[in-house]
């Protein structure tokens, strides 16, 4: 069973954000959505260090070392583009103003619950930051992550063994192998992904699944 790889993921995830939508993409892989997002769409991204209206990476010869998101990482600005104190990026995260928040995750639980920020482990991250703001403040809040850890873990289980950065906040996981919504009934197959099948991924989370009609 193989799945797609992280662009590939990345592109999928781009092409379900509607035009008009304010986005917030957190930390690490999902920073790579703004990449594949449609240049004849109006779809506004903001980061948590304080700016709205952020392009695609910049060209390796167009770095501006000021134009960083949240994890530090080179953005480029579109058109119309603000800046603002992180206060004011922070009230608009808690204040409900984020349509959707794509973040990562080591674990996602079977109703929504998110622990994305510490494994536990010695050297560990010491606080969940910005991440439970996003996680309890947009109205949509995705997971983009691998299926399985590198042991071959389920990273979507019964339910989450490290530390919560949210309750029932995911409503979608984006994986390399599938696409989940997350509802009252429970987990449901939004889509398969690579050469994936609805039998293997049984086997693979040992968690109540249901496939979309």
């Amino acid at each position: 069973m193989t799945g797609i790889d992280r662009d590939a993921l990345a592109a999928r995830i781009a092409a379900d954000i509607t035009e008009g939508s304010i986005v917030n993409l957190g930390i690490g892989a999902p920073t790579l959505v703004a990449d594949y997002l449609p240049a004849d769409q109006e779809i506004v991204l903001h980061t948590e260090n304080g700016m709205l209206g952020m392009g695609p990476s910049p060209a390796p010869d167009e770095v501006d070392p000021d134009l960083i998101n949240a994890g530090k990482v080179p953005v480029t600005e579109l058109p119309g583009a603000a800046y603002f104190h992180h206060a004011d990026s922070f009230a608009m995260m808690r204040g409900g103003h984020l349509d959707i928040c794509v973040l990562g995750a080591f674990q996602v639980s079977v109703t929504g619950d998110l622990a994305n920020w510490s494994t536990g482990a010695p050297g560990a991250i010491p606080a969940v930051g910005g991440a439970m703001d996003l996680a309890i403040g947009a109205k949509q809040v995705w997971v983009m992550t691998d299926l399985l850890t590198r042991d071959g873990d389920p990273k979507i289980v019964e339910r989450c063994s490290y530390p919560l950065t949210g309750v029932g906040c995911v409503t979608r996981i984006y994986t390399d192998r599938a696409v989940f919504d997350i509802g009252p009934q429970g987990l449901t197959v939004r889509e398969l992904l690579g050469d994936t099948t609805l039998e293997q991924l049984d086997e693979l989370l040992r968690v109540p699944l249901h496939a979309t009609s």
